[in-house]
């Protein structure tokens, strides 16, 4: 058996992958990779997200969900206060902007994908190309190679899950511009388990969509998000730690 990476990757998304109904006010399907060396994820990223949630809520049973956190449902409705929502958003962005990780993502315009191609690839497989992809690079600059570094990705549901993994594991097998990829593994996790991982993946999500859709409109999540991308040697972003298509 293969030895375990220094790395742990937790992924999530924005939007929904389907081309027959593009919702028009969010034509967009983001696909984004938190990718963490365990040392810090265990050291410093879980702790600051544990004491956050004893700050705020008490316990550390709630799940950070950016839908409720944005529309404000429980256990979030005490943000419908505006002192409180101001303080509660300025102590997570300084916890995320604090956080060693980083981001690789992918943007898939469903409805450019729609328009320019007859029988387009699903937005999910190509997000899911581009950011493999430039994963297994950033592995294999980090010295990952012949180690086995673990994907985690939040339960949908039995079909949906079987066919991500499915998709997962035929991209790694084909492999992409660097050829196979073996050393990648796909996990399943619900989302009750309240994984600190997967929940800052959740919160990273869409801020993206958003940029990507509307670049001009303020975005301080993005700000927050932006510094933390995947870069060429150049410090160049586009291509490397965002992809956006077409």
């Amino acid at each position: 058996m293969k030895p375990f990476s220094d790395y742990i990757v937790y992924v999530d998304e924005s939007g929904d992958h389907s081309l027959t109904s593009i919702d028009r006010t969010y034509p967009i399907f983001v696909l984004a990779f938190c990718i963490f060396r365990k040392a810090e994820y265990i050291q410093s990223i879980v702790p600051a997200v544990q004491g956050f949630k004893f700050r705020q809520f008490g316990h550390d049973m709630v799940v950070l969900h950016e839908r409720e956190v944005r529309r404000q449902e429980p256990p979030f409705v005490f943000l419908k206060s505006e002192s409180k929502r101001a303080a509660f958003m300025a102590e997570l962005n300084v916890l995320i902007e604090a956080a060693p990780f980083t981001v690789i993502a992918s943007a898939i315009r469903k409805d450019r994908l729609a328009q320019r191609y007859t029988e387009p690839q699903s937005p999910y497989d190509i997000a899911m190309l581009f950011c493999l992809e430039r994963l297994n690079r950033l592995l294999t600059e980090a010295s990952q190679l012949g180690r086995r570094t673990t994907v985690v990705f939040e339960r949908r549901g039995k079909q949906e899950d079987k066919e991500l993994e499915l998709a997962f594991r035929r991209i790694c097998d084909l492999g992409g511009m660097q050829g196979p990829m073996p050393d990648l593994d796909i996990v399943f996790a619900d989302k009750q388990v309240n994984s600190t991982g997967l929940q800052i993946a959740d919160l990273i999500a869409r801020p993206i969509g958003l940029k990507t859709l509307r670049p001009e409109e303020p975005n301080r999540a993005y700000e927050i998000i932006e510094k933390k991308f995947r870069r060429s040697s150049l410090g160049r972003v586009d291509g490397w730690g965002l992809k956006i298509f077409p």
